[in-house]
């Protein structure tokens, strides 16, 4: 007699985020950078001094970081998702040729 293997069912709370949103979430996170860095631009035409600079020089960095960010993708969760794959009896047989 043979065991039944257990039925592995994929869970909805481990399904990975979709690409689209993920992709949504990066250009926001790039877009929110930038305006930051325009700010730093723009304040640094109005102070003095090492605050200047300091705004100056988070204005030269600020796309670095930006395109970093934008380029680091979530890591997919290793062993969480399992593939469903069909069993024996889910799939239905077709019935024999007729012979008439």
């Amino acid at each position: 007699m043979r065991k039944a293997t257990p039925v592995v069912v994929q869970s909805v709370t481990s399904a990975p985020e979709s690409l689209q949103k993920e992709q949504e979430a990066r250009i926001k996170r790039y877009l929110l950078t930038m305006l930051i860095r325009t700010g730093c631009f723009v304040a640094a035409v109005p102070l003095h001094g090492w605050m200047r600079w300091t705004s100056v020089a988070m204005a030269v960095v600020l796309p670095y970081i930006a395109v970093v960010f934008a380029n680091a993708v979530k890591p997919r969760a290793v062993g969480v998702v399992a593939p469903v794959l069909p069993t024996a009896y889910a799939v239905p047989s077709l019935p024999p040729p007729r012979r008439d």
